[in-house]
This record gives C-alpha cells, structure tokens and sequence, in this order.
C-alpha cells in the first residue's frame, strides 16, 4: 500500500532482539543495554503474525535485524515461518557476521535469501575499539562462511567515523576488488549515542568518493549509489542520510524488538502491535503506513527517536 505521500510501502525491518555479543560505540551505551523481561520482546508466533499481516498489506521484502538476530533463540524457525507465508517474500538479515560460521547453512536451508554483515574497520585494533572488544577475525570467517554456503550479493555494511575508521576506507574498498560482494559506506547519523558526539565525528560520503575515480555508477539502487572499479568483481555503495536524504523513496516500516511500530527511524511515533490479532493488527499496521513523515528532521538536534540503534534495529 501507498503512505500518504504516495510511496509504495513494501519493506519491513523486524528487530528480533535489542541484545547484542558486541557494544558498538554509535549503537549502544558503554555499559549495555538494560534486558527487558522475557514477557516484554515479541514472541517467534507474534513476529510470524506480524509479518504475515504486513504481507496481507503488500510488504514483500522482510529483513531480520537487532541488536545481533543470531542471539535470538527460535531465529531459524522464525526465517522458516516467514518463508511458509509465501516462499517468493525476500528475507533478509543484517548481522555483525561474528556467529554465522556456526550458522550459515542453516540459515540459507531456512530460506534466508540475502545477508548484510557489519564491518567497520579490517584493522583489528580499530575493529576492537568500535565494537569494544570484539575480534574482526570472526567477522571475516563469517563472510568467507557465507561465500561458501552460496550467499549471493554478500552486503558488507561500514558506518564512517572521522578519526576512528577514516584511515580504513581504502581496505574496504580492496574487498571488492576479488570477491563478489558490496562493500556500503553509510554516513553516521545523529542517533542514540552518537546524538551527543561532535559534530567532528560525523563524515559524508564525498571522502569515499575520492577513492572512486576510476569506478564507473552502475546504478541507483535504493538508497544507495553504486559504483565499480574497473577489473574488481564487487562494487561500492553510497548511502548518505546526512548529506543527501532519500526520505523522498524511503519504502520501509520497522519494528522492534518489543512490539512498536515504527513508521520513520528517527521519530519519536511508535504504534503499539503487541498483542494485537488478525484485522487489528493489520488496521494498526495500516496506521503506521499512512502516518509515516514526509521526512526526518534532524536539524540540529538530531534524530527525535529516544531509543538507541540496537533496540530499533539496523
């Protein structure tokens, strides 16, 4: 269905968990995040309802986030569950790559299609600093591990920080240059922790696009501007919320991980699903469409949305 700015909703970004095995410094507090009570996250039947009552609204195009989805118990049931509902529904998850060795076949048995994995520095002391102690070892056995279990069109995600992984761009771009995958560069945006960094911190993509004189753009796709550099068998994408905003083709709703729908990622509306059934649930979903804002505003003060990135979902 049609917002009311005659967008074409069809997109939908489930947070299947606010917990994470990492405390990215832009996603989450130092000092974690507080666990809601079991009784308070949505349950695998209730995201099954949710979905499937999106898919009644023409979404068809689901992708699993968190916190870190892997977490979630039941997320492959879940993945399985979604695929029953209709097996041409493009299910997707975005992941900071560390558990899938253990888990990618069985993801792609479960009918996952597409996966976006996190990646922001190849540099093991910056990867241990952003993501306050994790290892970027485990990060690149996962993305070799979905390479190997047959994951097409691999998406690495790289939030860009000035003065933390600047110096990396070069690196990650060197990914594209032997393997089929899509290495995005995403300007950081004024959300959750990083609403109160400075304003040094925060780089658009033009210091991503010096490194691309020799790529040619293939294509707009999405919100991203792609781009390959002639002899490497990946590309490159631009996704620049900040300098560029692409709220006019925004086609996405989320929920999160305790049942709120939200209609825009850095408002404060949040409509509640939980415990909702069959036309009710579609009625609010319906809700959340046609309420969804012409557009962000951040302006000075950053994102409106209180909630920190890991309980919205990436």
């Amino acid at each position: 269905m049609n917002d009311s700015y005659g967008r074409k909703i069809q997109y939908l970004r489930l947070s299947v968990t606010d917990l994470c095995n990492y405390r990215c410094i832009y996603c989450m507090p130092e000092t974690g995040v507080h666990k809601k009570d079991h009784s308070e996250i949505l349950s695998i039947e209730e995201m099954t309802e949710i979905v499937r009552a999106a898919y009644a609204l023409d979404i068809r195009k689901v992708r699993l986030t968190g916190g870190e989805p892997l977490v979630r118990k039941g997320i492959l049931t879940l993945c399985r569950n979604i695929k029953e509902i209709d097996n041409a529904i493009e299910l997707g998850v975005t992941t900071n790559g560390s558990l899938l060795p253990a888990m990618t076949k069985d993801l792609k048995a479960a009918g996952v299609d597409r996966l976006n994995i996190s990646l922001d520095s190849l540099n093991p002391e910056t990867f241990s600093k952003i993501t306050r102690g994790g290892n970027v070892q485990n990060v690149l056995n996962g993305i070799k591990s979905a390479q190997d279990a047959g994951f097409e069109n691999i998406k690495i995600n790289t939030v860009l920080m000035n003065g933390i992984n600047d110096k990396d761009i070069f690196d990650l771009i060197q990914l594209t240059r032997d393997n089929q995958i899509h290495v995005r560069f995403i300007e950081l945006m004024p959300l959750g922790v990083a609403k109160y960094w400075n304003s040094n911190r925060f780089m658009t993509t033009k210091s991503v696009e010096g490194y691309l004189h020799n790529a040619e753009l293939l294509r707009i796709d999405g919100v991203a501007r792609v781009y390959r550099i002639a002899g490497y068998k990946g590309t490159i994408g631009l996704i620049c919320p900040m300098s560029d905003s692409f709220c006019p083709s925004c086609n996405k709703i989320r929920v999160t991980a305790d049942g709120k729908l939200k209609p825009c990622l850095h408002s404060q509306q949040e409509i509640e699903l939980k415990g909702l059934h069959g036309k009710e649930l579609e009625k609010a979903i319906t809700d959340g469409i046609l309420q969804k804002p012409q557009s962000h505003r951040f302006g000075t003060v950053g994102s409106a949305t209180e909630r920190f990135m890991n309980e919205i979902g990436g």
